[in-house]
């Protein structure tokens, strides 16, 4: 049977134009791809890219009052956010741009409209035209949801946040993962009061407990209302604010809601019950470590498979899938020992185990220091940073490593080469230090501080 295209790409986010690019340029395969809002998807129009310039932006409050400490008489400006996301707007239309003509370079064709699964090898788009593929590829990512309860509407999420037509002087976010503890600080940057609420026990859940300790108690520090244990019972319209009633008894009003409360995969009505293209608990695709779907010709990436919900994920994703489908290749995913950032102030670094996840699988060693850095600490600032190993007692592999400091993320990048390499203690402690540096504590951390 012919096809009018070897691979069909539901979604233009990174996973999905990754995918499609790679297969078109480096193995000659027709290729179309559809996306019916902005190519770059979450994370370059409405997530990473967008969120990393406002905490860039967030950050120049503390250093006009550090400059003074270093001498310079610099007097504190006001952040003019329009004048900020006229330009965040006109960054984000230009990297669509880029997308697009990534895209159409590989020789790829778009279609700017919505696409659904008719049966294993057909796509119907928004206009009702149908399209035959020998690979369908789903790269649909996921969307923010709000919680079931009265008077959700009145928020917004972080899809919302980066459109608003002036900043908020109140906010409450709602949420203890990186997406909520991310805005609770960039927000608290550019001079908006910032209250959190968590209904766990302590944010950033699944991170090392130490290292999520610390990033909680200089967020406290820096003026943010983090209350843990707490939730919203109902929000109603008071004026031009919100009234909150929350779990711990109190009632506010604030200027804005935001919730960070979870995401979902975008799978709804694109056809997949009726193929047969089983779905998680979630909502997820379910997908095996080749990214296939129970139906063989129907793939897919990224968030709508809820796997690790991470950029540079899909794109590995994409990579392995035109591995495995176009240059007959069989590659699974890894998804063990991936670095990450998260751009709280502090900023965190992680890669591998947290101490408790280690604990629990094998006896460990932790090696940890805490203390002031000197740029912030001739400055007069209290802040402190984090630097962490757990190590295997039996193998003496470093198991996990945990940096809270500025500029944890860069640090990761390179502390998780060693991690995935399968270094020991023994090889970072055999690596000179680069002084003075915060880095350097990593390889300096002689003696355990504790084992378990």
């Amino acid at each position: 049977m012919s096809f009018d295209y070897d691979l069909f790409v539901i979604g233009g986010g990174s996973g999905g134009v990754r995918a499609a690019r790679v297969a078109a340029g480096e193995t000659g395969a027709k290729v179309a791809l559809a996306e019916e809002d902005r190519y770059g998807g979450t994370c370059v129009i409405r997530g990473c890219v967008p969120k990393k310039l406002m905490v860039f932006a967030s950050e120049y409050a503390d250093m006009v009052e550090d400059a003074k400490s270093y001498g310079w008489s610099i007097a504190p400006g006001k952040f003019d956010w329009t004048a900020f996301r006229g330009k965040l707007e006109a960054e984000l239309d230009r990297l669509e741009g880029v997308y697009r003509n990534l895209l159409k370079n590989a020789g790829v064709e778009s279609f700017d409209q919505r696409a659904r699964l008719v049966d294993p090898h057909t796509v119907e788009l928004a206009d009702g035209s149908r399209k035959t593929a020998r690979h369908i590829l789903l790269a649909t990512g996921g969307r923010p949801v709000k919680p079931d309860m009265p008077g959700a509407e009145l928020g917004i999420t972080s899809n919302d946040i980066f459109h608003l037509p002036e900043l908020p002087k109140s906010i409450l976010i709602v949420g203890g993962g990186y997406i909520a503890c991310e805005f609770a600080g960039i927000l608290n940057g550019l001079g908006v009061a910032v209250t959190q609420f968590y209904r766990g026990a302590q944010i950033l859940r699944g991170f090392d407990g130490e290292a999520r300790g610390l990033v909680s108690e200089e967020m406290c520090q820096r003026g943010i209302d983090l209350h843990l244990g707490t939730n919203i019972l109902e929000m109603a319209r008071d004026g031009d604010g919100i009234r909150v009633k929350a779990t711990n008894g109190t009632e506010r009003v604030f200027d804005q809601v935001m919730f960070a409360t979870g995401r979902a995969a975008n799978a709804d009505d694109i056809g997949l019950e009726a193929l047969g293209v089983a779905r998680g608990r979630k909502g997820e695709v379910v997908v095996d470590e080749y990214s296939q779907t129970g139906v063989p010709s129907i793939h897919a990436i990224g968030d709508v498979t809820d796997r690790v919900n991470l950029t540079p994920v899909a794109i590995r994703e994409g990579m392995a899938f035109v591995e495995t489908v176009f240059k007959g290749n069989p590659t699974p995913v890894d998804h063990a020992l991936i670095p990450t950032a998260i751009f709280t102030q502090p900023e965190m670094g992680t890669v591998g185990l947290s101490e408790e996840d280690a604990a629990e699988q094998e006896p460990i060693e932790v090696y940890a220091t805490s203390f002031k850095p000197m740029q912030q600490s001739f400055a007069g600032r209290s802040d402190r940073v984090l630097m962490k190993l757990v190590v295997s007692k039996a193998t003496r592999k470093v198991l996990g490593c945990h940096i809270v400091a500025p500029g944890a993320g860069e640090m990761i990048q390179l502390a998780g080469v060693a991690v995935k390499m399968g270094a020991t203690k023994e090889d970072f402690d055999r690596t000179v230090a680069v002084h003075p540096t915060m880095s350097e504590e990593i390889v300096t951390m002689k003696a355990p501080v504790r084992s378990a």
